[in-house]
């Protein structure tokens, strides 16, 4: 990588943050159309209960999320041998399709299973991608090489998903599913023009990148970031009827709301990633303690337009910049287990995702109103902290080897 131009570079990372673009629309644009889906997907159910169809097309995200879970660690293990470019891009010609069906299946039950096979590349990509960027970065810079990747999918929450929002409440959401798409494609062939040859790891077995979850700091980590992160989509997922429902705004402010939570998890990725080169452990107890501050926040202000907009902007940003944080602490403590090692993070973001989304679902559904998610959110910070200091008591009792305990 040492021969690449500095322009080479740029143009390699733009290409992988694309691709964060894409998957950040794919997996996001669902949270500022679930009313939409709801009532074109569940009629009989929206016509009944409006707060019922709207906690049932959560497992939309939910689907999503578990094949992310299932995806990132069975296709990194299997695929850590293979050319990392090239893996790449079949990852990306299949979330194309899937993410086409998704948008032309009939019913809730099949796209549902789209969804699914949609989240299956997800934290395959993320890992790969991130390796690929830390390598191009050079030493010194992986939490900002980590970041950069993971800033398609924030920047995404700034610009695709609410302007595919727009789209999808005006021409339908099957439609803004397809416009997903076509950011796939494209992402395809920027990576196959820009991005480097990069060999796989030729050494890397099944059973060398499975040892990872041999390691309790591993799991630990893992935990971390699965419990914490589903706060966040607690809250996230249902921004759509809490700006209608609790704030008062019409639906066409969600796309709004949804720039804000965007700038605050591009800003809080960025910073994440930096703070996590200097000090991995305390950028992750920092951003817990901000991000219970911010969700105390939103469940007391949401109600009105000012509290809603400040309170989602440090949502956000809290928790993205856990997300770099989390991926830097499993790089260290996975040994050689590097490729598993990213592409967990995503499975274990996106459990938090699934979690998230469900008990938030819930708690509407038995008609404590559309803030209860926060409450949600809260508790699950409070393992999420408990799993860090653990991590952090461990290892003054097992100091980290250079294989990775």
């Amino acid at each position: 990588m040492n021969t690449l131009s500095p322009a080479r570079v740029r143009l390699a990372l733009l290409a992988l943050a694309l691709g964060g673009f894409g998957i950040g629309s794919t997996e996001f644009v669902a949270m500022g159309l679930l009313p939409n889906l709801a009532a074109d997907l569940l009629p009989q159910v929206w016509a009944t209960s409006q707060e019922d169809a709207i906690a049932q097309a959560g497992w939309l995200i939910s689907a999503y999320a578990l094949g992310v879970v299932v995806g990132a660690p069975t296709i990194a293990a299997l695929a850590a041998r293979f050319p990392r470019k090239q893996l790449l891009l079949w990852l990306l010609a299949a979330f194309t399709i899937a993410t086409v069906l998704s948008a032309v299946l009939p019913s809730f039950g099949l796209v549902l299973v789209a969804r699914f096979i949609a989240g299956l590349p997800h934290g395959a990509y993320f890992g790969i991608a991130t390796l690929v960027a830390a390598s191009l970065m050079g030493e010194g810079k992986r939490g900002r090489g980590v970041a950069l990747v993971l800033s398609g999918l924030t920047i995404a929450n700034v610009i695709g998903v609410p302007l595919i929002t727009l789209l999808g409440q005006s021409a339908g959401w099957r439609i803004a599913y397809l416009a997903v798409a076509a950011i796939f494609a494209i992402t395809f062939v920027a990576v196959a023009l820009a991005v480097p040859f990069q060999a796989g790891d030729k050494e890397a077995t099944l059973k060398r990148e499975l040892a990872a979850f041999s390691r309790p700091q591993v799991w630990l980590a893992l935990l971390t970031g699965a419990i914490g992160f589903g706060g966040f989509f607690a809250v996230y997922s249902y921004v759509a009827p809490v700006v209608t429902n609790v704030t008062g705004r019409d639906e066409t402010f969600v796309p709004i709301a949804l720039v804000v939570i965007g700038l605050g998890m591009t800003i809080g990725n960025l910073a994440g990633g930096r703070a996590s080169d200097h000090h991995v452990m305390g950028t992750i107890f920092v951003c817990f303690g901000l991000f219970v501050l911010s969700l105390t926040a939103f469940a007391l202000t949401a109600h009105t337009t000012v509290g809603l907009l400040v309170s989602l902007f440090f949502v956000g940003g809290a928790a993205s910049a856990l997300s770099p944080a989390v991926q830097s602490r499993l790089m260290d403590v996975a040994g050689d287990s590097q490729t598993l090692a990213a592409a967990a993070n995503h499975a274990a973001l996106n459990i938090g995702n699934s979690l998230g989304a469900y008990l938030g679902g819930i708690t509407i559904a038995a008609g404590l109103g559309y803030l209860s998610p926060s409450v949600v959110g809260l508790a699950l910070c409070i393992p999420g902290i408990g799993l860090a200091l653990w991590s952090v008591l461990l290892q003054r009792r097992r100091p980290l080897r250079a294989s990775g305990l």
